[in-house]
């Protein structure tokens, strides 16, 4: 139901902006009444909206992404070419969200206060206030092109060719959510660690590190799983302006040029995957949400 209402409103959103397809498609250049009706005969833009979305609706059940205006190609295929360098970007970036962002939140939960913690939250404030385009032109800058480490365009071509050119768009892409993802972390750890049961298993002679990793830790972990679904999510929309910035042939990059030119059938496609993406990334949540915290298990137990 969810994937559908969204179908409805991204149909909705492109076949309400403003401007034209058939103007791309001519590039400029008048038209004959005749060549234009053929035009939008071929396109079907002619026909009425209910007709135009039940058509596209039907299309994309049966993996019929329908054809590229810009480039006239199958859009399914484009995006295919495309999917592998966005995939490993996104996965890239997702490593270091994880590896950063819960490392210095429970680097900053063990002593609320001391210099450490003073230092990540400093350092999260600025990743979290710095967007990811402007994150990704000072990468440029220093890496680039002051320093010469890392290319600052293309994607490469096999595995570690493309590790190595996705590494600065990796970063800019994953800066933001390392700094938020650091923040829930230390939020939900200093909340756990104020429950009587930690002071509990202090007084008992419990190891610190044990009782930082089974009875904060585990207990935090719900939250974090939600915040983390929630990244993984933001992550997708973020390759539009890091794709760009960098000029990676990725799927961000594919829908940024696709809005400029009207190409209507690639840009419903995108749209509806990166809603298709967010759909399924809060079903995982979900489920694991009680796998991850056995008291939403004993709730639901009890309240059945």
């Amino acid at each position: 139901m969810t994937l559908l209402a969204a179908s409805f409103l991204i149909f909705s959103a492109v076949y309400l902006a403003p401007g034209r397809p058939e103007t791309f498609l001519l590039g400029g250049r008048s038209a004959t009444p005749e060549a234009l009706a053929s035009i939008r005969a071929h396109y079907h833009l002619n026909d009425p909206f209910p007709v135009q979305y039940w058509r596209w609706l039907t299309q994309m059940a049966h993996g019929d992404f329908g054809t590229s205006i810009q480039y006239r190609a199958p859009v399914l295929h484009l995006l295919t070419a495309r999917l592998p360098g966005t995939l490993m970007l996104i996965g890239m970036a997702a490593v270091l969200v994880a590896v950063l962002g819960i490392g210095a939140g429970r680097l900053s939960a063990r002593r609320p206060g001391g210099l450490v913690d003073q230092a990540v939250l400093v350092v999260t404030s600025v990743a979290v206030g710095t967007p990811s385009f402007v994150a990704a032109i000072v990468l440029i800058w220093v890496f680039s092109v002051r320093l010469g480490w890392f290319p600052s365009i293309g994607s490469g071509s096999g595995f570690f060719d493309m590790a190595y050119h996705l590494t600065l768009p990796a970063l800019a892409l994953s800066l933001y959510w390392v700094g938020t993802l650091a923040r829930v972390t230390r939020a939900a750890m200093l909340a756990e660690l104020s429950k009587e049961h930690v002071a509990v298993a202090r007084s008992r002679g419990i190891p610190e590190r044990i009782v930082l990793r089974r009875h904060v830790f585990r207990n935090a972990a719900g939250g974090i799983a939600t915040m983390s679904g929630l990244t993984i999510t933001g992550l997708v929309v973020s390759t539009v302006l890091v794709e760009s910035a960098f000029g990676l042939g990725g799927i961000g990059a594919f829908l940024d040029s696709s809005v400029s030119v009207k190409d209507f059938p690639v840009v419903q496609a995108i749209s509806l995957l990166i809603v298709t993406v967010f759909v399924a990334v809060n079903l995982v949540v979900d489920l694991t949400y009680p796998l991850l915290d056995p008291r939403v298990r004993l709730g639901a137990r009890n309240s059945a």
